[in-house]
């Protein structure tokens, strides 16, 4: 009776086990579970791109105020003038910066943080922790302000915004087109990097606005539509480039921020669809601060659009997208909650 009892027992917990086991794999393969059918992972805090750890090789102020990071890993994958990466700060907070140093030197990447002691943290935190021999996580490379092949360009910089485009000014020697950089800023001291310009002599115009004012942009009147432009700087200066090129002429713009919403914003619903809760965003607030407010562990970081913290699935409704980051296919059915806002008067959120 003893042996059957104890038989009975290892049966029963061998089954169990099996059981788990085969619970354990149907959850792990998404599968549905009755009686309550699975749902989707949510999309926030989520990146296809992979985190990549690199050594901070060296770090110099090549300028005042900002601050100069070579890292280097095997692992960074080949990049193009023009692109940006995201960086990931001790606190969790990401950041995106231009790559400005040199493509063809493979597993190392520069970039440079201007400090903004009156911005949201992130170029304090650079400033005062992204130390020499510390270990620095970024992602691959995006670029949505690549060089095109052209005979000619004109390149404008303002301030921070020479970082993009010093990996442009070698490739566009290296290929022998035509080219002039316009660079301004507040002051010499505050301009990084104007002694590797230095080497390209009067190709490249140096104006600090406490010496000479703003830059003249009148001589871009005069292009031709076989020269391309590439600015980046403040918004008043990319507005300026705008206005000053001729039409037909194309102007190439990579903004650190995300271009002005106008008066055009108004208020909406979103309805949260796995709590099911109705929100109401007002027109000077963001979806993001709305959805906050019933739900307040929903992740963020950037606030711009930029870095994808705050990407959710949209399950009805038409999306007004003002991020610079998805891609066409990502923009049919989710957002970024910090910038786009509804095109409709109602929004239903995968939350």
């Amino acid at each position: 009776m003893r042996r059957s009892t104890v038989v009975t027992a290892a049966a029963l917990a061998g089954a169990a086990w099996l059981a788990k086991r085969a619970v354990g794999r149907r959850i792990d393969g998404g599968s549905p579970l009755w009686p309550l059918p699975a749902l989707d992972e949510p999309v926030s805090g989520y990146s296809p791109r992979r985190w990549i750890p690199a050594l901070i090789v060296s770090r110099t102020e090549p300028a005042d105020g900002v601050l100069a990071l070579t890292v280097e890993s095997p692992d960074l994958p080949a990049w193009a003038p023009g692109a940006h990466v995201d960086v990931a700060l001790p606190s969790g907070l990401v950041r995106q910066y231009s790559l400005c140093g040199d493509p063809s030197a493979r597993g190392r990447y520069t970039i440079a943080v201007r400090l903004v002691e009156d911005g949201r943290g992130g170029s304090r935190e650079a400033h005062a922790q992204l130390l020499e021999g510390a270990e620095l996580s970024v992602r691959p490379p995006r670029n949505r302000f690549p060089l095109r092949p052209a005979p000619a360009y004109v390149f404008v910089a303002g301030g921070i915004g020479i970082t993009p485009v010093l990996p442009m000014l070698r490739a566009a020697e290296a290929a022998g087109a035509s080219w002039t950089l316009l660079y301004g800023g507040r002051s010499r001291a505050s301009m990084p990097f104007l002694p590797e310009l230095a080497v390209y002599g009067d190709r490249v115009t140096v104006v600090p606005e406490d010496e000479a004012g703003l830059p003249d942009l009148a001589p871009l009147g005069a292009l031709g539509p076989d020269t391309l432009v590439y600015c980046c700087g403040p918004a008043p200066l990319m507005a300026a480039v705008e206005a000053a090129a001729p039409a037909g002429v194309p102007v190439h713009l990579e903004r650190f921020a995300p271009a002005a919403s106008g008066s055009d914003a108004r208020p909406f619903t979103v309805e949260l669809h796995r709590s099911g809760r109705l929100i109401e965003v007002a027109a000077a607030e963001s979806a993001l601060t709305a959805v906050r407010r019933e739900l307040p562990n929903t992740p963020y970081s950037c606030e711009q659009g930029f870095c994808g913290t705050c990407q959710h699935r949209v399950l009805s409704g038409d999306i007004d997208h003002r991020d610079t980051l998805l891609t066409d296919g990502e923009r049919e059915d989710s957002m970024l909650l910090c910038v786009s806002r509804a095109a409709s008067d109602h929004l239903v959120l995968d939350l």
